[in-house]
C-alpha cells in the first residue's frame, strides 16, 4: 500500500512587499502597512522611471538639434569662425584709390593754371576741394607769375590708411615735366585735399644698356628688304585684303587705316636662326595733311621715323609676318 504525500492545499496569506530586514533578505510577516506586489516579476518601478526619464532627455535634444540645423538652413545662417566676440574686428573697408586718382586729376587742373587775372576764380574753384573753412583761398600761391597746366595724368597712389593717400601727378606745366604729390583724404563718401601739394622732381632720364651684338642673316635680310614695303604700305592703308598675303595662317592684324601713308623701310635688323624669327624693322611714315618745312622745291610732308618689332615665320620658301609691336631698341638695333 503506497502512501500519498500530504500536501497543504490551504489558502496561503497574501505575499506582501515588506522591507527586507536589514541585510537578512527575509520578508517581516504580519505587517499590515506592507502593500501587496503586483506581480511575481515585478521588482519595483524606480528603475523603469529612470530609463523612461532618460528617454525623454534624449529626445528631447536630439529634436532640439534638429530643428536647429533646419533653421540654420533655411535662414541660411553660417556659423562664426571665431566664437569669441572680443578678438573679432569689424572690417576696415579700403582707400578708394582709383575716385582719388580722377578727384586729384581734377584739382590738378585747377591748381596748376594761375594767373592774377583769374585769381578769384581760382580761389572759387579750389574751394570745391577744400576743406571747409580753409584758411588759404589759393593754397599757396602769392597771385604773381602763372602756371599753365600742358597736360597731366596720375604716376602713382601711395595709400596710408583708409582715409589718407598721396597722389601723384605726372605733368608738364609752363613746358616743363614734373610731379605734384596731392594729399587726398576720404571718409563717409566723400573727399578732400587735405593739405598743400608738394612739387616733385620729373623722372630722370637713363640710358638703356647696349645691345648684345648679333650674327646677322644677309640673305634672309635681302629678301626682307624686298618685301616688307609692301607689306608695310597695306598696314598702313588697312587693306585687309593685301595685308592678308603677307600675315601668316591664323594671324590677325589690324591696320593704321590711313591715318598715315608708308614712306620708306630705312633698316631692318634680321638675326639668324630657324624658321622662326625675331626682326626690327625702322619705317618712315608720312602724316597725311601736315605740311612739312619749306624747300626750294616747295613744302616737305611731315614724317615720323618708327621702329617696329616683327615675328616672321618661313613656310615653303617665303616669310610670312606672326606678329607686328612697337620695339624695345633703338632703330636698327635687334
Amino acid at each position: 500500500m503506497v502512501r500519498r504525500s500530504t500536501v497543504d492545499r490551504s489558502p496561503q496569506p497574501p505575499v506582501y512587499e515588506a522591507d527586507y530586514a536589514a541585510g537578512a533578505g527575509e520578508l517581516a510577516p504580519g505587517d499590515s502597512r506592507k502593500r501587496p506586489r503586483s506581480g511575481p516579476g515585478w521588482r519595483g518601478a524606480g528603475g523603469r522611471w529612470l530609463v523612461w526619464t532618460f528617454r525623454v532627455v534624449v529626445w528631447v535634444i536630439l529634436l532640439v538639434i534638429g530643428y536647429r540645423g533646419v533653421m540654420a538652413i533655411v535662414l541660411n545662417e553660417t556659423p562664426p569662425a571665431n566664437s569669441n566676440p572680443a578678438s573679432t574686428a569689424p572690417a576696415t573697408p579700403g582707400f578708394p584709390a582709383q575716385e582719388a586718382s580722377a578727384y586729384a586729376l581734377q584739382f590738378g587742373q585747377v591748381y596748376l593754371n594761375a594767373s592774377p587775372g583769374t585769381a578769384s576764380q581760382r580761389a572759387s574753384d579750389l574751394a570745391s576741394f577744400l576743406p571747409s573753412g580753409a584758411s588759404d583761398p589759393q593754397l599757396g600761391w602769392n597771385g604773381g607769375g602763372s602756371l599753365s597746366l600742358q597736360s597731366e595724368q596720375v604716376a602713382d597712389v601711395q595709400v596710408q590708411d583708409a582715409q589718407h593717400a598721396v597722389v601723384t601727378l605726372l605733368a608738364r606745366v609752363n613746358g616743363k615735366l614734373m610731379e605734384l604729390g596731392v594729399p587726398v583724404y576720404a571718409a563717409a563718401g566723400g573727399m578732400a585735399i587735405s593739405g598743400q601739394p608738394a612739387w616733385l622732381a620729373a623722372p630722370k632720364t637713363v640710358t638703356p644698356p647696349a645691345p648684345q651684338p648679333v650674327i646677322s642673316d644677309d640673305v634672309t635680310q635681302s629678301a626682307l628688304v624686298r618685301q616688307l614695303p609692301a607689306f608695310f604700305a597695306a598696314y598702313a592703308s588697312g587693306d585687309q585684303s593685301t595685308l592678308g598675303r603677307f600675315l601668316a595662317p591664323g594671324t590677325t592684324v589690324t591696320g593704321l587705316g590711313g591715318s598715315v601713308v608708308f614712306g620708306s623701310v630705312t633698316s631692318v635688323t634680321t638675326p639668324a636662326g630657324g624658321d622662326v624669327r625675331h626682326i626690327v624693322a625702322t619705317v618712315v611714315w608720312e602724316i597725311p595733311g601736315q605740311p612739312g618745312k619749306a624747300t626750294r622745291t616747295g613744302n616737305t610732308a611731315a614724317n615720323l621715323e618708327m621702329t617696329y618689332a616683327l615675328t616672321i615665320v618661313k613656310q615653303h620658301g617665303t616669310w610670312y609676318v606672326q606678329s607686328i609691336a612697337p620695339s624695345t631698341q633703338a632703330g636698327g638695333q635687334p
